[in-house]
């Protein structure tokens, strides 16, 4: 008995840079960059080492480099976390499991610390995996799924990180997603509405894999800022949401070309509020000049955006390649079932 789970990499299109401020969001789901567990049967349970999880490097340097792009750890401990999360939920629901082990491993193709939600694609696979082998993909809610995930990190590992990433892995394709406070503390879960993908106008993601950073410390800036200037920050996040709500609005009544502009608004309040490195500024201020929108996909290294046409986008590459980027025209993953 082997099965395999898959999620992908994220995008976040409109809304808070970071969700976890009861805010709004659309996200779509990047069918260029899965990430794959494996799982089958096995006398005990055993997770097994991908690449970044080693312990064995060619050189001090190497070891070094490997630290700063990758940090201290690799993706057992998340698997670790969702798998504890999982039993937890699963025992305080009364949910029986089958006395059987198994052995995990996962595979990732998603560019590495450029805010594309590759450590949220690692956990949601595996809960994906884990329901599957344990078969109890009908006895937990798909909404809950997301928050189980984002506990895996958050609570277990003690991540700073938001809902957004989890939601979309989840759910793939496109969704809008309302984290209204009311809710989620009631019901322990968003508002999450899919969008067809042909409603979007034309999209464009480009990442710098130089720009490599731990998106927890992201979040954490934001989490100090918010501490120290709470209002002005919360103040920001409603603009946000605003931006979110306004670019489904558009898309849901066949205005794709509002989208454009949402896009660059998006990012100018954020460099506005949270004050941009300038090496990731540079990456959107590079794709405007052709025309394009740009904002970040995440927490940095990544931008996404919307392009007029195929001139534009060989503008796009030209100059984003120049700057040591690489450029896609994404592919949106289906929506789930």
């Amino acid at each position: 008995m082997l099965f395999e789970s898959v999620s992908y990499a994220r995008a976040g299109l409109l809304g808070n840079p970071s969700d976890g401020y009861y805010g709004k969001t659309i996200a779509f789901a990047i069918r260029d960059f899965p990430v794959t567990v494996t799982i089958y049967e096995s006398p005990e349970v055993e997770f097994e080492l991908a690449d970044v999880d080693g312990h064995v490097f060619g050189s001090l340097g190497e070891l070094v480099d490997s630290i700063q792009h990758f940090g201290y750890y690799g993706g057992v401990r998340l698997m670790k976390a969702t798998a504890k999360v999982f039993a937890d939920y699963c025992r305080e629901s009364g949910i029986d499991l089958p006395r059987r082990s198994f052995t995990v491993r996962y595979r990732s193709s998603i560019p590495r610390l450029v805010g594309l939600g590759g450590s949220s694609a690692i956990c949601t696979a595996m809960f994906k995996a884990l329901m599957r082998f344990y078969d109890v993909r009908d006895r937990i809610p798909k909404e809950m799924v997301p928050t189980l995930c984002w506990q895996a990190e958050s609570q277990e590992l003690g991540i700073s990180c938001g809902m957004q990433d989890r939601v979309v892995q989840i759910y793939d394709g496109v969704v809008f997603m309302d984290f209204e406070r009311r809710h989620f503390e009631r019901r322990r879960h968003g508002r999450y509405t899919s969008i067809e993908p042909e409603q979007l106008p034309n999209l464009y993601l480009a990442y710098d894999p130089a720009r490599a950073e731990f998106s927890g410390i992201y979040h954490r800036k934001l989490a100090n800022l918010a501490s120290a200037d709470r209002d002005r920050v919360m103040a920001a996040m409603n603009e946000f949401a605003d931006l979110a709500q306004r670019g489904y609005d558009a898309l849901l009544a066949g205005r794709p070309g509002e989208i454009h502009a949402l896009v660059d608004a998006n990012f100018d309040l954020r460099n506005r509020v949270f004050a941009v490195a300038e090496l990731n500024a540079r990456m959107v201020a590079e794709a405007r000049k052709t025309g394009a929108s740009a904002k970040f996909a995440g927490s940095g290294g990544a931008i996404v955006g919307t392009y007029e046409d195929d001139r534009v986008y060989e503008a796009l590459c030209d100059r984003l390649t120049a700057i040591g980027c690489r450029v896609i025209r994404p592919v949106i993953a289906p929506a789930s079932p």
